[in-house]
């Protein structure tokens, strides 16, 4: 295989970083008018199925009803339980600490790895990652939001460290299941699935009747546009191309900048605060993922 042009791979580590980082503010921004749950799983949905459509016109072969099934799984602990749990609770928390958050999907994934049956206990090296990275959090919340008396909403940063613990769960899952060979099918089968249910979630709770003509802004209407094409469809392909052509660590850099950026354009673009303490738990908690990816094989 020849080796890649400098600047394709430079443009999809840019669109990785870049676009994946905004789709935090992308969400809130959505999620200001409409409903949470109706919003992502549209999102998911159309993207999953422009995937699906895309892989058949490629030529890849139509999935088995075993690999539906395992996409269904997937996308129900990676996008109903893991997304969705991040579009509701950024109608609580600020883009920037709900990306913060989510940067600590690498610790839940080590932790998974640990407690299930066979799994890989962590090295030194790795614990100190688990410590560090779960006392960012502890900062990044406060003590007093632990109880219920800080000005952060508790149900919201549960809501996403459940959805971490989802994405981690559904991420170790699709290691040994049965799904089809191509990246793009297996996925574009996931966000449909996942995106599906997200729906029906969002039917489930009452939020058709919070969808309304006003709703649909210009700016929740271009957040959603922009989450389908940028955030779905085009970072997506530039991390699946990414993970055939570079190392799987390198491409793993992501989860610690994706935060970064995330917080850069929620302070410069929305207005959000960035306290003291957000600054020194989000250092805590980017070094904690930096030791985490380093320690896991590539």
């Amino acid at each position: 295989m020849s080796e890649p042009r400098r600047g394709l791979v430079i443009a999809a580590f840019a669109a990785v970083y870049v676009i994946w980082g905004s789709t935090y503010l992308a969400i809130r921004y959505a999620v200001e008018t409409l409903p949470p749950f109706l919003m992502g799983g549209t999102r998911m949905a159309v993207a999953g199925a422009l995937m699906v459509a895309w892989a058949r016109l490629r030529g890849v072969p139509a999935p088995r009803a075993l690999e539906w099934r395992s996409a269904l799984i997937i996308g129900f602990l990676l996008l109903t339980c893991g997304n969705g749990g991040v579009v509701w609770a950024e109608t609580r928390l600020t883009s920037s600490l709900a990306a913060l958050l989510v940067a600590t999907v690498p610790l839940w994934m080590a932790l998974c790895d640990w407690v299930r049956p066979g799994g890989k206990r962590p090295g030194a090296r790795a614990a100190l990652g688990l410590a560090l990275g779960f006392a960012g959090v502890v900062v990044l919340i406060g003590p007093r939001n632990l109880t219920g008396g800080g000005d952060v909403s508790l149900p919201g940063v549960l809501a996403i460290m459940g959805g971490c613990l989802a994405w981690a769960s559904g991420s170790l899952y699709s290691k040994t299941a049965p799904l089809p060979a191509s990246p793009l099918m297996a996925t574009g089968m996931e966000m449909l699935l996942g995106g599906l249910l997200m729906l029906v979630v969002g039917l489930a709770r009452g939020e058709a009747g919070d969808v309304h003509a006003a709703g649909f802004t210009p700016r929740a209407v271009g957040a959603l546009v922009y989450l389908v094409t940028a955030g779905s469809l085009v970072a997506f392909t530039a991390y699946v191309w990414l993970l055939r052509v570079q190392p799987p660590a390198r491409v793993a850099t992501y989860a610690y900048v994706n935060p970064v950026i995330a917080v850069l354009l929620g302070t410069l673009l929305a207005g959000e605060p960035f306290t003291p303490r957000a600054a020194a738990a989000a250092a805590i908690i980017v070094a904690a993922v930096v030791v985490i990816v380093s320690d896991r094989p590539s």
